[in-house]
């Protein structure tokens, strides 16, 4: 049986502190033999409390992860870059050629205004539609060979 490439799979947002920390942590438990994920941002600042403290409520530790700003070798490895913000999908260096580049619009959780709890719930909120959209990535590689 011939063993499968594992994918290159870049998620960048603007501070590389939460949207796209959540999706290396999630990428590499959910697309584990299918994706090998890396995060990155327009600039790195730390890995938020609030973003490791929800990922470890669905059993991902991405407390030992560091936010990275963008490095344009390891951008030209990849084979997909998907930008999680309008921000790093406007400012973004240009896709290297032969790199496929997807855009999901995720809402950042970080200027969230509110109680501890309505806080907590939209790091939540994120955490969730972070986790979706790579099981369906995962799925559709797996099951179609493809990415939509």
């Amino acid at each position: 049986m011939t063993e499968r490439k594992l994918l290159k799979v870049m998620f960048l947002c603007t501070a590389n502190s939460c949207r796209s920390q959540m999706a290396e942590g999630i990428a590499r438990y959910v697309g584990k033999g299918v994706i090998e994920p890396y995060s990155a941002g327009l600039f790195h600042f730390h890995v938020h409390a609030r973003a490791i403290e929800v990922m470890k409520e669905i059993n991902i530790d991405i407390s030992q992860q560091k936010s990275k700003s963008i490095d344009k070798k390891l951008l030209h490895i990849m084979d997909i870059i998907i930008t999680l913000c309008g921000h790093a999908e406007h400012s973004c260096p240009t896709t290297p050629p032969g790199i496929k580049r997807i855009h999901w619009p995720i809402n950042d959780p970080v200027g969230t205004v509110g109680t501890e709890q309505e806080i907590t719930d939209a790091f939540r909120k994120t955490r969730d539609k972070i986790k979706e959209k790579i099981e369906r990535f995962v799925h559709e590689i797996q099951v179609r060979g493809e990415i939509t």
